[in-house]
């Protein structure tokens, strides 16, 4: 049995094998089916002709676009099928003639071969857009007239009856619709998004909010003068515009800080701070923002600088400017404006602080160098970092420490929480806003095992990391080593790690020698709070060339070509280069909250010029507060199992030497208590006896 092509079954073919019915191929049918009827042919005549059609607009559409670049060179599909289909008729309509097929006039003969000539010529010379049109009008004209002379059931499968006028009206009517299709901007808004995304990729921000950095004004801060809605001026922000977009973010962050909102409303109608005056200095970002409003509704006047340069939210401090905040940062200062900001905020006319909230030191440091009277008057500090609890403990042990303090950052929340989950998470956000890096197999040093460096060698080795870790204590060397990590000395892996990440809260960890001796392309950060545990300054020599990638991102080039990746010019990284996690953040201001009510409703007596530590009743109100979220049921002791674990029912659970941290603290094996001091003092550091009963009696 002969086969030839037909298009019988093409729609059935398309849609089985799933391509648009232009590109459909043809199937091979017995010769047979030439007694199919007239009806079935006429159909198929007419989705062929439908499809040819869809092609060629199709093709002009793209042909507009300046993309038809095959229709221009001449290897386009459509003309091959269009020089087959010329070829099938001419073929075609010979065996007919040879076969006595009636009907079959010498004028449509000739006629399919001019056409087919003309189509030939077509798919060998580059073709313009007004040649196209006129030969597919003259191919139908053609197909029309065979129509006319009476043309076999074989013409009718290859082409069906159109009228010559219609492809010149369709293409007219498209001409039209091109011209509204190019009135859309499609060009320019591909390019507005091309560098979105490009600024996205190169700028880091503090915050998820892609407002800070936005404004184009280089003018300093301190130059300008701002008046919010209120009439006042008595802030120094970036731009007091952004602040509309900063209460959308301090609005997302208060439904992460569900235990600090409830602080809020319990304490709201006693008002526990009522005539607190509270200076601060801690990093300004959403979070921070929902802890100064708490303040402030608590009945506190706060005056806010921030703890780090490249740390503050614009858009959140010019938030907290119009809502009547005296706010004094922006990100990117200079050290000088740093000072400055600390500055305006204790040196008001009229207003003198009694409370300080510092996170580092340096407000403490400022306060005490500039201003030792008003030192003198404050009623208590609340301290939230290694370096500045550090150096409360230095003035204490001198016999300077004038005003009792409170050690917030070795609190169990603080440690076990915002050191340890904080971290764990956003080290990987911060190095990849950065840096597009791929975790998996590079090696990385981790220089200290605190509780932030095991939440940063947690992450890093999740992904896929081959993590060393460099410790001082031995016990924390001995956790490394049970969870998996090998400790060694920086100078023995640094000429072959990835990545070096300081998280000790000391200086010079990493030296000018041993940056020195860095593998090209290696990335060096901090995730301490100080900037100095990186050697910074030695790297602002003359042979040495800083090159600014993108924001928070500098390229240190070395007289060899070598270049190290330098993030946040050592500063911490995660509040630099990326965002934190709100809820983790909602432990630590409640915990701050509930240090300054405690300090500052103290009778007299019972805090002396010393540093305190947070009591453990104190903790787990807050922990209490956070269990909520997880719809968590808490287990009660009965009588006899208080009585045998010679615990209160309702806490607190752990002793006061307790800080679920490694601490060598020195206990007598023989009486459980402290073996220096007495009562409630720890190696010669007391413990906060107290707690703000007038919150906790409503628990």
């Amino acid at each position: 049995m002969k086969y030839r092509r037909s298009g019988a079954t093409a729609p059935q073919s398309a849609v089985s094998c799933g391509r648009p019915p232009w590109r459909a191929r043809e199937v091979l049918a017995p010769s047979s089916a030439r007694g199919s009827s007239s009806v079935q042919v006429t159909e198929l005549g007419a989705w062929r002709a439908r499809c040819f059609k869809t092609t060629k607009l199709r093709k002009n559409v793209l042909a507009d676009r300046g993309k038809s670049t095959r229709v221009r060179s001449g290897h386009c599909p459509l003309r091959k099928r269009q020089e087959e289909s010329g070829r099938g008729i001419a073929e075609h309509r010979l065996r007919d003639r040879s076969g006595g097929a009636a009907g079959g006039s010498t004028h449509s003969l000739s006629l399919s071969h001019t056409q087919l000539i003309m189509s030939e010529c077509a798919a060998k010379q580059p073709s313009k857009e007004a040649k196209e049109s006129e030969n597919a009008a003259e191919k139908y004209s053609a197909m029309t007239a065979s129509k006319k002379g009476d043309a076999s059931v074989g013409e009718l499968c290859a082409f069906p009856p159109i009228a010559s006028h219609k492809p010149v009206k369709k293409q007219i009517q498209f001409a039209e619709e091109k011209q509204e299709f190019s009135r859309f901007p499609i060009k320019a808004g591909r390019r507005s998004l091309s560098r979105s995304i490009s600024q996205s990729s190169t700028d880091s921000y503090s915050s998820a909010a892609s407002y800070t950095d936005s404004s184009d004004d280089e003018t300093s801060p301190r130059d300008k003068t701002q008046i919010n809605s209120k009439g006042t001026s008595d802030f120094c922000v970036k731009n007091i515009k952004q602040a509309e977009f900063g209460r959308h973010e301090i609005e997302i962050a208060e439904q992460e800080m569900s235990a600090l909102i409830s602080l809020r409303k319990r304490a709201l109608g006693e008002k526990p701070l009522a005539g607190a005056k509270i200076v601060g200095c801690t990093h300004i970002t959403a979070q921070t923002a929902v802890l100064i409003e708490t303040l402030v509704a608590l009945g506190a006047q706060c005056r806010w600088s921030a703890c780090n340069i490249y740390s503050t939210q614009n858009e959140v401090a010019a938030a907290l400017a119009e809502a009547g905040v005296a706010v004094f940062a922006w990100k990117g200062e200079s050290e000088d404006d740093f000072w400055w900001c600390i500055d305006r905020c204790i040196n008001m006319q009229g207003w003198q602080p009694n409370m300080i909230l510092d996170d580092g030191g340096d407000l403490t440091h400022w306060v005490y160098k500039k201003y030792p009277s008003i030192f003198k008057k404050i009623r208590g500090i609340v301290e939230e970092s290694v370096t500045g609890v550090h150096r409360l403990y230095q003035l204490s042990k001198a016999g300077k420490l004038c005003v009792p303090a409170m050690n917030v950052n070795d609190s169990v929340t603080k440690q076990k929480f915002d050191n340890l989950y904080c971290c764990r998470e956003s080290i990987l956000d911060g190095l990849k806003r950065t840096t597009d890096v791929m975790f998996g197999g590079k090696q990385v040093v981790v220089c200290g095992y605190g509780e932030v460096g095991k939440g940063c060698c947690a992450a890093l080795k999740a992904l896929g990391a081959i993590v060393y870790v460099t410790e001082i204590d031995p016990i924390c060397a001995l956790q490394a080593c049970m969870d998996g990590f090998r400790v060694v000395k920086l100078n023995e892996v640094i000429r072959v790690v990835d990545m070096v990440i300081t998280c000790t809260g000391n200086k010079n960890v990493v030296t000018r020698d041993q940056l020195d001796r860095l593998k090209n392309g290696c990335i060096v950060c901090n995730m301490g709070h100080s900037n100095t545990e990186i050697d910074v300054a030695s790297l602002r020599t003359p042979e040495l060339t800083w090159e600014r990638v993108r924001s928070q991102v500098d390229h240190v080039i070395w007289p060899d070509g070598k270049r190290v990746l330098l993030l946040a010019e050592g500063r911490l990284l995660n509040l630099s280069c990326s965002t934190v996690p709100t809820f983790v953040l909602s432990i630590t201001a409640t915990t701050q909250a509930l240090a300054l009510i405690e300090l500052y409703n103290a009778p007299e007596g019972r805090y002396k010029q010393d540093v305190y530590l947070l009591p453990k009743k104190m903790d787990e109100y807050v922990a209490s507060l956070h269990l909520p979220t997880f719809d968590a049921h808490l287990t009660e002791l009965t009588d006899e199992q208080a009585k045998y674990l010679g615990l209160n029912k309702n806490g607190p659970f752990k002793p006061n030497y307790y800080s679920g941290v490694a601490v060598s603290w020195s206990l007598s094996c023989n009486t459980g208590r402290m073996a220096k001091g007495r009562g409630d003092t720890l190696d010669g550091m007391p413990v906060c006896s107290g707690a703000p009963q007038v919150l906790m009696d409503k628990q």
